[in-house]
């Protein structure tokens, strides 16, 4: 796809780019039936994306400008699908009464601005006028409500699919060898810190002298899981850093650790229980699997429903 905003990755280029996009800005990008899509409003809706692409690449320009004409290739495409549904639209249904379009921009108004008064100024600030923030809600809930009929329909997924997919992917459910596990977690106030460690080792103490594990990670852990008495629940090796897993999965079930000593932090672990590198059941994963298929079936519908308004549609795209 060509280049159709030029973007500056320097000084002269920009004010060659910015003299090339005001010629181009109004020019037609594509025409879909009877219906106009200019370069312009191909980079609006792409704007956000390309927001973030600047701060994303800023170091890197020719990686933004492969990501750049990505996002212009993409935005384009869902505005021809836009126009597509539309026209489908104009064919098959009577015109929509006003009083249900003003109903939804109401709503809008509401859940984006508050009220009708901070509406009109954003909208002017950002150089839209009233009627075509009307007609863009108009044309969204268009859009949303035929895809929801002809794609977000429900799709019932067999048992026998379900199973003929585990069976097919069993490289993607495997799991390695895990530990149940408790952690308390005390940092260290600087590299040279003595207290902490100091610390860590009077717990350890408390614990082996019969303080309950959780109690102690109730009151002295600062890491992330201290509210649930610092239950990680099942961990593979891959998610403890190496110090941590070293000494974890040589442990046995019921075992603490001594006290793990980093430069951030001091640890103490509590191995509950231990389990094997296995591949997840089926009953495990069904749910995520339905979901999986599910969203394969209507990916698969959007793309033959949208192929069916290409066939019986003029499309027209210009460089």
């Amino acid at each position: 796809m060509k280049r159709f905003r030029l973007i500056s990755t320097g000084a002269v280029a920009f004010c060659l780019a910015f003299s090339a996009r005001a010629e181009l800005v109004d020019g037609v990008k594509a025409i879909v039936n009877d219906q106009v899509i200019t370069y312009a409003q191909v980079e609006d809706f792409a704007g956000p994306a390309i927001d973030a692409l600047r701060r994303q690449y800023a170091g890197e320009p020719q990686v933004f400008d492969q990501q750049l004409d990505l996002a212009l290739s993409n935005s384009l495409a869902i505005l021809v699908e836009r126009q597509l549904i539309l026209h489908d639209f104009a064919a098959k249904y009577n015109p929509l009464p006003d009083s249900v379009v003003d109903e939804w921009v109401q709503d809008r108004i509401r859940e984006q601005f508050g009220d009708r008064v901070t509406a009109m100024k954003t909208l002017q600030a950002q150089g839209m006028t009233y009627e075509q923030f009307r007609k863009e809600i108009r044309d969204q809930m268009i859009e949303s409500e035929l895809r929801r009929q002809n794609v977000s329909r429900e799709v019932i997924i067999s048992p026998y699919e379900v199973e003929t997919y585990y069976l097919a992917h069993q490289n993607d459910f495997k799991v390695e060898d895990e530990v149940k596990l408790r952690m308390i977690v005390l940092n260290k106030a600087s590299d040279d810190d003595t207290n902490t460690p100091a610390l860590a080792r009077e717990i350890l103490e408390k614990i082996k002298e019969g303080a309950s594990f959780q109690q102690m990670a109730s009151v002295y852990s600062q890491g992330s899981q201290q509210r649930q008495q610092g239950d990680w629940g099942w961990v593979e090796r891959s998610v403890l850093r190496n110090e941590l897993a070293d000494v974890a999965f040589k442990m046995k079930p019921g075992q603490v650790s001594s006290v793990v000593d980093t430069p951030e932090a001091c640890y103490i672990m509590l191995v509950e229980q231990t389990r094997a590198a296995h591949v997840k059941s089926l009953g495990e994963i069904r749910g995520d699997i339905e979901k999986t298929l599910r969203t394969q079936e209507q990916a698969h519908l959007e793309e033959k429903w949208i192929d069916s308004l290409r066939k019986n549609s003029f499309i027209q795209i210009f460089p």
